[in-house]
C-alpha cells in the first residue's frame, strides 16, 4: 500500500481539479434540471391535449423525464469503464459534450401542433441521451472528485458534487423564475422555455474548455501495469459492494429530487400555489442548499460519515409526512418546508460522493459506483414526479409523503450497518 500511494501522482492544484469537476458538473446538471423547471410549458407545446384530464400532457412529460433516468445505468456502465480504463478526464470529456448535444436538440424540438407524433419522439432521444452523459458523469466526477482531495478532505471535496449540481439547478431554476416574470405565457409558452436549453448547449463549451486542464488522479501503477478491467468486473467481483451502494442511495435520491426537483410541482398540483412563486421559492431554497454542502462535509471529515447518514435518513423517515402535510398556498410555508428538509438532505448529499468512493477499490471505482448509483436513482429518484404526479391523479396525494418516509427508513437501517470508513486510507 505504501508504495502504491508514493506512486501516484497527486494534483499540484486542488482548487484547479474542484474547478475542473463543478463547472462541468454544473453544466451538465443545468441542462437535466432544465426539464424539469419548465416540465409545465414543454408538456402543453410537446404533448397532445387530452379531452379527459389536464395532466395528461404533465404525466407524460414526466414519463419522459423518468425514461432519460433509465438510460443512466447504462451511462454509469460505459462511461465508468471509460474512466477506469482510459482515466477520469477521458470520460469527463465525453459526458459534458454529449449533454451539450442533447440540450441543443431538446432546444429545437419541434411543437407537436408543427409535426405531430415526431416531436414527442425527438423529446425521448434527446432525454435519452442526456441520461446517458448524466449517468457517466456522476461516475467520473465523484470518482475524480475524491481522489483529487488530500488527506483528511474527502468530505470537503465530496460535498463539490453537490455545490456544482445545486449551483446548476440554481441557474436553471433562477433562468426559468426570470423568462416566467419577464415574458408573459404566451411567449413563454411559444418560444421562451426553449431559451435556457439553447443556453445549455453553449455553455457545455465552457465546460470542455476548462475540462482540458485537469490534471489525471488514475493511478499511474494502474496505468504502467496495463491491466484493464471488464465491463462487468465491479459486479462480477463486488457483489455486495454493489448493492450496498443500492441501499445507501434509495433514500437519499428519493428525498434529494422529491425536495430539490419536484416539490415545486407537488405545491402547485396540492395546493394552488402559483408557477412564479413556486419557483422563487425553489430558487431561494436551492441557494441556502448549495451553502450548507462544505459545511456538511467538513462536519464528516471530523465526525465520521455515518453520524451525518443517521440525521439525514432518521430525520426523513420522522418528519417527510409532517413537513409535506404542512404545505399552503402561500411562498413563506413552501420556502419554510423546502429549507427545512434541505438541512436534513445535506446529511446525505455533502458526503455521498465520498461514501460511494470509500467502498469500492481503485481499480473498478468508477464503473462499481455508476452502475449501482444510477440503477437506483433511476427506479426512486426519476420515477419521484411521476410517482407524486399519479398519486394526485388517482386522487390520493396524501400517500406520497408516506412513500417518501418509508424509503428513508429502509436505507436508515442501512446506514446502521455500514462500517465506519472517514478516518481510513483511500485504496489508490
Amino acid at each position: 500500500m505504501t508504495e502504491t500511494l508514493a506512486t501516484t501522482p497527486r494534483p499540484a492544484h486542488p482548487v484547479r481539479q474542484l474547478l475542473a469537476a463543478s463547472v462541468g458538473n454544473a453544466v451538465e446538471w443545468y441542462d437535466w434540471y432544465a426539464y424539469t423547471f419548465l416540465a409545465t410549458y414543454i408538456a402543453d407545446q410537446v404533448f397532445p391535449k387530452s379531452a379527459g384530464t389536464s395532466l395528461v400532457p404533465l404525466l407524460s412529460t414526466f414519463a419522459v423525464f423518468a425514461v432519460g433516468f433509465f438510460m443512466r445505468p447504462v451511462g454509469g456502465l460505459l462511461m465508468g469503464a471509460v474512466a477506469d480504463r482510459r482515466g477520469r478526464r477521458a470520460a469527463l470529456t465525453v459526458t459534458i459534450l454529449s449533454m451539450g448535444g442533447s440540450s441543443l436538440l431538446v432546444g429545437l424540438t419541434p411543437t407537436y401542433a408543427a409535426v405531430g407524433v415526431l416531436a414527442p419522439v425527438v423529446l425521448v432521444l434527446a432525454r435519452l441521451l442526456q441520461g446517458l452523459s448524466v449517468g457517466g458523469e456522476f461516475a467520473a466526477s465523484t470518482t475524480f472528485l475524491v481522489e483529487s482531495a488530500g488527506p483528511g478532505r474527502r468530505g470537503l471535496f465530496s460535498s463539490f458534487q453537490y455545490v456544482s449540481t445545486s449551483l446548476g439547478q440554481l441557474a436553471a431554476s433562477g433562468l426559468a423564475a426570470l423568462l416566467v416574470a419577464a415574458l408573459g405565457d404566451g411567449q413563454m409558452e411559444g418560444w421562451g422555455w426553449r431559451v435556457p436549453f439553447l443556453v445549455g448547449a453553449l455553455l457545455s463549451l465552457v465546460g470542455f474548455w476548462i475540462r482540458q486542464g485537469a490534471q489525471e488522479t488514475r493511478s499511474q501503477d494502474l496505468t504502467e501495469s496495463g491491466a484493464r478491467p471488464g465491463l462487468f468486473d465491479a459486479l462480477r467481483h463486488h457483489p455486495r459492494e454493489s448493492l450496498l451502494i443500492c441501499g445507501i442511495t434509495a433514500g437519499g435520491t428519493l428525498a434529494y429530487y422529491t425536495w430539490t426537483s419536484y416539490l415545486p410541482t407537488y405545491a402547485e398540483l396540492n395546493t394552488g400555489i402559483s408557477k412564479s412563486d413556486a419557483l422563487l421559492a425553489g430558487t431561494v431554497s436551492l441557494a441556502f442548499f448549495t451553502l450548507l454542502q462544505p459545511v456538511g462535509g467538513l462536519v464528516s471529515d471530523r465526525f465520521g460519515r455515518k453520524p451525518l447518514l443517521l440525521f439525514f435518513g432518521v430525520g426523513f423517515a420522522l418528519l417527510s409526512v409532517p413537513l409535506l402535510h404542512s404545505l399552503t398556498g402561500s411562498f413563506g410555508s413552501l420556502l419554510l418546508t423546502q429549507c427545512a428538509g434541505m438541512v436534513l438532505l445535506t446529511g446525505f448529499t455533502s458526503i455521498s460522493a465520498a461514501v460511494n468512493a470509500e467502498v469500492f477499490p481503485a481499480r473498478v471505482r468508477a464503473a462499481g459506483i455508476g452502475f449501482p448509483y444510477s440503477l437506483t436513482v433511476a427506479l426512486f429518484g426519476g420515477t419521484a414526479p411521476y410517482v407524486g404526479t399519479l398519486f394526485k391523479e388517482w386522487g390520493h396525494s396524501g400517500l406520497f409523503p408516506w412513500y417518501v418516509a418509508a424509503l428513508c427508513l429502509v436505507s436508515s437501517a442501512v446506514y446502521l450497518r455500514l462500517p465506519e470508513s472517514a478516518h481510513r486510507e483511500l485504496e489508490r
